[in-house]
């Protein structure tokens, strides 16, 4: 089933990628007092995703701070080294936290994984944005197959 507006957000171990190097993380603690914007991207290194999505997002940080949020977060089903090589790539630091799903463990639990599997891609994430505010889902923007509209960062900025 698919997470939705004024659900919890699930507690799951992750891997967050940092300068350091991978960093276990638990969502439910990461998330609980904080007001986070969470997007995810099917794919580090993906046109759509390296050109458009996470640079919005990068390009808009001050923007987002201004309207209280603590915490902007990038997930993608790849692995930690990936999602680090792809956030030195993108000139991220550590402005955005990059959260691998590897496993697709957390994009499962949210009910929000895309079989790309007939393309050769595997389970991905959808294309998808939402607003956790201590820990409680208060907007979810998912994109339709294809789709780059609702989770970009200047709407996400208009529900805030």
């Amino acid at each position: 089933m698919t997470i939705k507006t004024g659900d919890v957000f699930p507690a799951i171990k992750i891997m967050a990628s940092t300068p350091d190097g991978p960093k276990e993380v638990e969502t439910g603690t990461l998330f609980a007092d904080k007001k986070v914007v969470l997007f995810a991207v099917p794919g580090a290194f993906t046109p759509t995703c390296s050109a458009k999505h996470l640079p919005g997002y990068l390009n808009a940080l001050e923007a987002f701070q201004q309207k209280g949020v603590d915490i902007i977060a990038c997930l993608s089903v790849n692995d930690p080294f990936v999602m680090g090589a792809w956030a030195k790539e993108q000139g991220v630091e550590e402005r955005i936290l990059m959260l691998a799903d590897g496993s697709a463990v957390l994009t499962r639990a949210l009910g929000l994984e895309l079989d790309l599997t007939a393309r050769g891609l595997g389970v991905r994430s959808q294309r998808f944005a939402m607003v956790v505010e201590k820990g409680v889902v208060t907007h979810l923007a998912i994109e339709p197959p294809g789709g780059f509209d609702v989770s970009r960062a200047e709407q996400i900025l208009a529900v805030l």
